[in-house]
């Protein structure tokens, strides 16, 4: 593929590089050669948007800590147990991208990643001092997003999420969380969470069917669009907004319990829907 998108020129030059070199002029001619090859590559890629997008996953609002050990957990690239994102993780480092943990996310730290996951911001019951998404916070996200930058928002259901601040950033780009409790689950009846008429786009690509557990729905406004709706309700919304997108979710969905079939039974696709959704993502931060 690589070779059929470079022309004939650059071939040209690639093939003398090999050629048996036998004078001094020859040997000049080479190097000249390699110095061509090497800018023509690298204008060839920065071209055609070939770049290991870097996934920063926020653990500044959602910031709590094993009781146990005292080490960072639930919802990080680092927790492999359950609670934890090292599958999705593994999905986007198998797709050449990057993986950064954030704290506060100030302009350095937000023009540094591509993609910028919000999961569950920290509640009083998680935390005793929670970092709120502040204004300030707020209008450096707003504008990275309209210069090309794309953002994961996942939030909750009612008792377990942040949503007053959550909501000023979300409702920047037309979405608002709603406190309520969608798809509640007893026990391991996994089918009271099964969502099965998915539309035709791009997260369901190969998907039937995909488990909710307990998860709040969206209101939306101006440019937002639902990705995904039941009774209603916008349960996976979307905005492309500036040059930039935003993806959202009332809920943290795709984690180590619930994203292959340790618990979940095999009808499920919760894996492909989260391979699909990265690449939904990796293929924004390419377009910018």
């Amino acid at each position: 593929m690589f070779y059929n998108m470079l022309d004939s020129s650059v071939m040209f030059h690639i093939f003398e590089i090999f050629k048996p070199v036998t004078t001094m002029e020859e040997h000049k001619n080479c190097n000249v050669r390699y110095l061509i090859i090497i800018l023509i590559i690298t204008g060839f890629l920065s071209q055609t948007g070939i770049s290991q997008p870097v996934v920063g996953l926020d653990n500044w609002y959602n910031r709590e800590f094993n009781a146990k050990t005292g080490v960072p957990f639930h919802y990080l690239w680092t927790d492999t147990g359950f609670s934890g994102y090292s599958r999705w993780g593994e999905i986007f480092t198998r797709r050449g991208a990057k993986l950064k943990t954030i704290e506060k996310p100030g302009l350095n730290v937000l023009n540094a990643v591509d993609i910028y996951i919000i999961v569950d911001p920290d509640t009083t019951t998680e935390s005793k001092s929670p970092n709120y998404i502040m204004p300030e916070e707020v209008r450096l996200i707003e504008k990275w997003v309209r210069n090309g930058g794309v953002l994961v928002l996942l939030g909750n259901d009612a008792p377990n999420c942040e949503f007053t601040h959550f909501n000023t950033l979300a409702s920047q780009f037309g979405m608002t969380f709603n406190h309520v409790t969608l798809h509640p689950v007893t026990g391991t009846n996994f089918e009271m969470g099964a969502s099965k008429s998915l539309p035709d786009h791009p997260l369901f690509k190969g998907v039937t069917k995909i488990y909710l557990k307990e998860i709040s729905d969206i209101n939306l406004t101006g440019t937002a669009k639902s990705i995904l709706t039941e009774n209603g309700k916008v349960l996976i919304a979307e905005n492309l907004y500036g040059k930039g997108y935003v993806f959202a979710i009332g809920d943290p969905w795709i984690y180590n319990e619930y994203i292959d079939h340790d618990r979940l039974p095999e009808s499920f696709e919760n894996r492909k829907a989260a391979e699909n959704l990265t690449d939904m993502l990796i293929g924004y931060v390419k377009r910018k």
